[in-house]
């Protein structure tokens, strides 16, 4: 989101003029919304599940989508930025090979969970085809989501492959797995030639459209068991509220789905500067939902805590700059104006907990149609 002087001065006064309220939030649908070219089918969703465990989608068959979407950390990962083609070990305990001459992947790896409502807003028609992905924004929808991780050198391309011809070659080797072409088969019946990379996309996100958690305790609240909260978790709410945070945080997904300029301080992992979109520093506003499984936080994952983000927030209202590429010119006067104290970091901390919600499926498959490990090395 970037502004004029004079639109910055319109957005500060409206900022400052409104308080949101209960309102402004909301619980997410009992079910999610499929694209009308792409409908849910238990075939589909089947076919989708092995090929996000199968490392046969990445130029050196070492890589799954599961790799860095792990479902014991809500399908992300706990680690600052994920160790993607070239790595083996999991969780902590990841590295790269020797030798190696691959880098971190470039961003925090978000969570798979919940993003069958990304773009969700109150009062708006929600479109399943042009919901945004990434931390930039870069892709609209799952199917479009689902190819670009296949794509990119250091998450599962490598250096075997061009980025125009690997998508070619995974369906290449998918096609000559005899289970797999029945799988495809009997997910696309009506297609002559049902393995493709369309087909793969729509596969994968089908698959992800499953993995959703919308029963938090919050959205009991929200439906009407004025019990779900309790009286410090209603405090914590109304102090969430106060402070600001809706004001980018907010709908049904917690997330305005917008760009802004915050300053986050950059990742050691990589040697650049990561200057998000279009170079301007700006980074999509994260779900606040089930936070509690998938630090660490920012899309450079240099916070470990909540608490550490919350103090972020304040030190950004404070006129504090941590990163040395942002000037306090860009930082989104959304952000500048919030007004957290220490005082209130215990209580909003103990409302988002009222957003964790683990009953989602975590079941990993015994085994994938190619042989190789599943979920990579």
């Amino acid at each position: 989101m970037f502004f004029s002087c004079g639109e910055r001065n319109a957005v500060s006064e409206k900022a400052e003029e409104r308080v949101e309220t209960i309102a402004d939030l909301g619980a997410l649908p009992l079910t999610a919304t499929d694209p009308a070219d792409n409908p849910s089918t238990p075939e589909k969703v089947a076919l989708g599940r092995l090929l996000f465990f199968d490392p046969v989608l990445s130029g050196n068959k070492d890589v799954a989508c599961a790799t860095c979407h792990q479902p014991e950390f809500n399908y992300a990962e706990f680690l600052e930025t994920s160790i993607g083609v070239n790595g083996v070990g999991r969780g902590q305990n990841r590295r790269f090979t020797d030798p190696n001459d691959i880098p971190f992947v470039k961003r925090n790896s978000q969570s798979v969970v919940n993003t069958a409502f990304n773009g969700l807003r109150n009062n708006e028609v929600y479109d399943p085809a042009s919901a945004p992905m990434f931390w930039d924004n870069r892709a609209r929808g799952l199917e479009e989501q689902a190819l670009e991780p296949i794509k990119t050198l250091e998450e599962m391309r490598g250096n075997g492959f061009h980025e125009t011809g690997i998508l070619d070659e995974v369906v290449a080797r998918l096609s000559r797995l005899p289970e797999y072409r029945r799988l495809f088969s009997v997910a696309f019946p009506k297609d002559q030639s049902p393995v493709s990379r369309v087909n793969l996309a729509r596969s994968l996100a089908a698959y992800e459209r499953t993995l959703v958690a919308n029963n938090t305790r919050f959205d009991q609240y929200m439906r009407g068991d004025s019990n779900a909260l309790s009286t410090g978790e209603k405090e914590g709410m109304n102090a969430f509220l106060a402070t600001g945070c809706a004001k980018c945080h907010s709908g049904p997904m917690f997330s305005d789905f917008k760009l802004h300029v915050l300053g986050v301080p950059d990742t050691e992992n990589r040697q650049e500067s990561d200057s998000g979109a279009d170079k301007k520093y700006a980074f999509r506003t994260p779900s606040l939902r089930n936070l509690r499984f998938t630090g660490p936080y920012m899309h450079s994952g240099k916070f470990v805590t909540l608490d550490q983000v919350l103090m972020f927030y304040e030190d950004i209202a404070g006129g504090k700059l941590l990163n040395p590429n942002v000037k306090e010119g860009q930082i989104d006067p959304l952000a500048t104006q919030m007004d957290v104290n220490f005082k209130d970091i215990s209580r909003i901390v103990e409302f988002l907990n009222t957003l964790n919600d683990d009953s989602f499926d975590k079941s990993i498959p015994k085994s994938v149609p190619s042989g190789l490990p599943v979920m990579g090395k």
